[in-house]
């Protein structure tokens, strides 16, 4: 892994992304690194071995292309289906290993996607008690489903969060539960409903780690990290201390 960041050595996360890394992406980075993890960046095409994650998350960025859940492209958009077809084959193998996942805005999509669900391609005109604008500061209001893991981290029924997006989940997937909504009720965060830790946000927690919400997201997902590669290493001490 050339391209591996890490600070702290044996607890790895896989961030994917586009073709050319940006500011979001090394701010997830800092998200994760800042609770004692480090990162490896995967880009569309690579042959990453998943099984060398011990967390993995899907970023923002171009639309999903509407083929992923059988429909054609009804709005001008950008789509990256080399990324597409990356992000399936790592959400297959990290469901496959029980590997903790977390979506951000496209990610989140593409989680719901991969998971039977469907999008709507284009949520601006039915917007009716928020505005569509790209909005980098928390002035979106959500609204978190108590009893949730992320109202759990947030601590607050209603918080704030940025939008970028101009898709939204239209129909869940498979063992999948909303655990939070807009103005609109559209989807803002999703959490599984299975023993594999996941979550997907339709908003953008790394460009608000000044935050301490959305900051507990990165921590949470690391934790669980952590935890997942405690399971796994716990067989191999038991080979290596045979109780009889």
């Amino acid at each position: 892994m050339s391209e591996q960041e890490t600070d702290t050595p044996g607890l790895t996360i896989g961030i994917s992304g586009p073709a050319h890394r940006g500011l979001a992406h090394r701010l997830i980075s800092l998200g994760v690194r800042m609770h004692g993890a480090g990162t490896f960046y995967i880009r569309p095409g690579s042959s990453v071995d998943v099984s060398l994650l011990d967390g993995l998350i899907l970023s923002g960025g171009t639309h999903v292309h509407p083929s992923n859940y059988g429909q054609q492209p009804q709005v001008t958009a950008r789509y990256d289906q080399p990324r597409d077809a990356t992000d399936r084959r790592l959400l297959g193998d990290a469901e496959a290993l029980g590997i903790p996942v977390m979506g951000i805005c496209r990610g989140a999509q593409f989680i719901n996607v991969f998971h039977g669900g469907s999008l709507c391609q284009n949520v601006t005109p039915l917007r009716v008690n928020t505005r569509h604008r790209p909005l980098l500061l928390p002035l979106q209001t959500v609204k978190v489903v108590a009893g949730t893991r992320l109202s759990r981290l947030m601590n607050a029924p209603v918080i704030g969060a940025n939008r970028i997006h101009s898709q939204a989940i239209k129909r869940l997937g498979r063992n999948l539960r909303v655990v939070a909504v807009d103005n609109d009720l559209f989807v803002q965060a999703f959490e599984n409903t299975g023993r594999q830790w996941l979550m997907g946000v339709q908003w953008h927690p790394e460009y608000l780690l000044y935050h301490g919400g959305h900051r507990r997201i990165f921590r949470e997902f690391v934790d669980a990290a952590r935890a997942f590669k405690r399971t796994r290493l716990e067989p191999e001490k038991n080979d290596q201390n045979p109780s009889g």
